[in-house]
């Protein structure tokens, strides 16, 4: 029998028996999964024949053809040698089920091949052959909440459409954090969290797409409320498989505890067993914050993230002090400097709502627009646009069409494209307004001004009298410059916060958008030292991000930018 046998989807042939049940025979093909991965995450969570494993309990969510399973029993055989104890002590030990029946048989008798190699007695292998590993769907089967110390396994990949209606309605049910189009693989995360105890840790090798998409924003949440990060060390590019695949996985370690400091490593193309055996070294020297490897780099961050829009990606160093700067410094939208964050006006239909002509409706009904080419050239440079707008600066409120006639006959000239928007099916007696509102006050306000989509962060200056459209985010303050706070999102520490938070487009551009711009760290505005930030001031107005960097660098107490 093949030793580390695994089926990506997941590592246990589950996924495949989710799109159809194992009765109709159908061949879903394996993966191998290499043993030095499976020993490098029980190291990790702490599954060592030094502990009494016998009086503890791990739990394998999808045992497959038995890869973590097999590592997992010699490793217990020889704690309950090196504790005294029989290996029929063990009994409550161990659970893992799969299912598939032909990988329940499979890991069992990897269970007693690996029991009677070890010398024990024929009929206990048989018997914890059969205690340990059952038939049985882990997300629906029935699970003792808070009774394991361990989880530990390779839960399957499969969205939720690939399975049948049925399954798929009882895995909703079942697992609170599946919305949207989650994988299978979030409900594995959220059963195996629930079943561990205080102190008790998962590891899985799983894709981490959890980690940054709308879909795992559940599990992030249930995470930061109730869990610590641990250990994260991504592995995309690296041969964790005896077979090619993509699946964009991490080793993830999160145990039931408070959260304390937390592993990030991206290892690379040829990190192997010996790799492996460095960053177990490493991790194990609680006073080292770097490792820099061929194979792998690695750090160790102060605490993780507590924002759960989504988790930053990027290098280990990069992480560490992203995770330092957010402990220790203000968000850039923060009410003690009255520093705002929004985006610019959405009509739902600009051919209606802009326009070059501001005779079109009556004079206090068109808005001077700030259109995102305006801000091309690095400063801004009106194009001549309106907003016709139907809001009353005052109120807050839409404005009686019957108070201005230009405006109602323009409106009701463009009725037909106005009402088919889905705003104003959703409010047919406000068919004429705005998918947003405005906020007239913005319009006289310095602000800065960012494009959404670009390569790099491009923050540009209005003194005032614009209103922003849609695809310009803005930036005001009470108490900071604008002129300073320029030079600071013009600089690259800026932009290695949206690197770290945004996921990279095709093309290598960026969303530059709120939620993302909101999270950048600055320095208190007082502490900046007056010197500082008249570079920053004029490194803005030079459009010099070099310069604007190195003052940066120097507001933020770094001798450098992390690669």
């Amino acid at each position: 029998m093949a030793y580390a046998q695994q089926s990506l989807l997941g590592d246990e042939a589950h996924a495949a028996s989710l799109a159809a049940s194992a009765e109709e025979g159908h061949d879903y093909g394996a993966v191998f999964t290499r043993r030095w991965v499976v020993e490098l995450i029980l190291d990790l969570v702490g599954y060592t024949s030094d502990r009494n494993l016998a009086a503890l309990r791990a739990i394998e969510p999808a045992c497959g053809s038995g890869a973590f399973l097999g590592p997992m029993v010699e490793r217990l055989s020889r704690s309950c040698r090196l504790h005294g104890r029989q290996i029929s002590e063990a009994a409550d030990a161990i659970r893992a089920c799969d299912l598939q029946p032909i990988h329940v048989a499979e890991s069992r008798c990897v269970v007693d091949e690996r029991l009677r190699a070890d010398g024990w007695a024929g009929s206990d292998a048989r018997s914890l052959a059969d205690g340990w590993v059952q038939h049985d769907d882990f997300l629906l089967g029935r699970n003792e909440l808070g009774g394991a110390d361990f989880v530990i396994g390779n839960p399957p990949y499969i969205r939720l459409e690939a399975v049948s209606d049925s399954r798929s309605a009882a895995y909703r049910r079942a697992c609170t954090t599946m919305g949207g189009r989650a994988d299978v693989y979030v409900g594995f995360f959220e059963v195996g969290l629930n079943a561990l105890r205080s102190g008790g840790a998962l590891g899985f090798i799983c894709a981490d797409r959890w980690m940054r998409n709308q879909y795992g924003q559940r599990l992030r949440s249930m995470v930061t409320a109730g869990f610590s990060v641990e250990t994260v060390i991504e592995m995309h590019d690296v041969d964790a498989f005896q077979q090619e695949v993509s699946a964009y996985p991490s080793v993830t370690v999160l145990r039931r505890a408070s959260q304390g400091p937390a592993i990030v490593a991206t290892a690379k193309r040829g990190f192997d067993e010996t790799g492996a055996r460095r960053v177990r070294i490493w991790a194990s020297r609680k006073d080292d914050l770097r490792l820099s490897d061929p194979a792998c780099e690695a750090a160790r961050l102060p605490t993780w993230f507590g924002d759960v829009a989504s988790w930053p990606t990027g290098s280990p160093e990069r992480l560490a002090v992203v995770a330092r700067l957010e402990r220790d410094l203000p968000a850039l939208e923060d009410g003690g400097t009255g520093t705002r964050v929004g985006i610019g006006v959405a009509s739902g239909a600009d051919r209606v709502f802009v326009t070059k002509d501001p005779t079109l409706v009556e004079e206090d009904r068109v808005l001077p627009l700030a259109m995102a080419r305006d801000t091309a050239g690095g400063g801004l440079r009106w194009s001549g646009h309106h907003l016709v707008d139907p809001w009353d600066g005052d109120t807050g409120a839409l404005v009686s069409l019957d108070d201005y006639p230009k405006l109602k006959a323009y409106f009701e000239e463009n009725a037909a494209a106005l009402r088919k928007r889905n705003v104003a099916g959703r409010r047919p007696q406000q068919w004429y307004r705005t998918i947003d509102r405005v906020a007239h006050s913005l319009t006289g306000k310095p602000k800065l001004l960012i494009p959404d989509i670009k390569a790099s962060i491009h923050p540009v200056l209005d003194p005032g009298g614009l209103y922003p459209h849609h695809n310009l985010y803005w930036v005001t303050s009470e108490l900071w410059d604008a002129q300073v706070l320029g030079g600071l999102l013009l600089s690259s520490v800026a932009q290695m916060f949206v690197e770290c938070y945004a996921v990279k487009m095709r093309g290598g551009y960026l969303r530059f958008q709120a939620q993302y711009l909101r999270r950048i760290r600055v320095p208190r505005h007082d502490l900046v030292p007056r010197r500082t930030a008249r570079e920053l001031a004029r490194s803005f107005e030079a459009r010099d991000v070099e310069r604007a960097t190195a003052a940066a660098l120097d507001a933020y107490g770094l001798e450098e930018l992390p690669g």
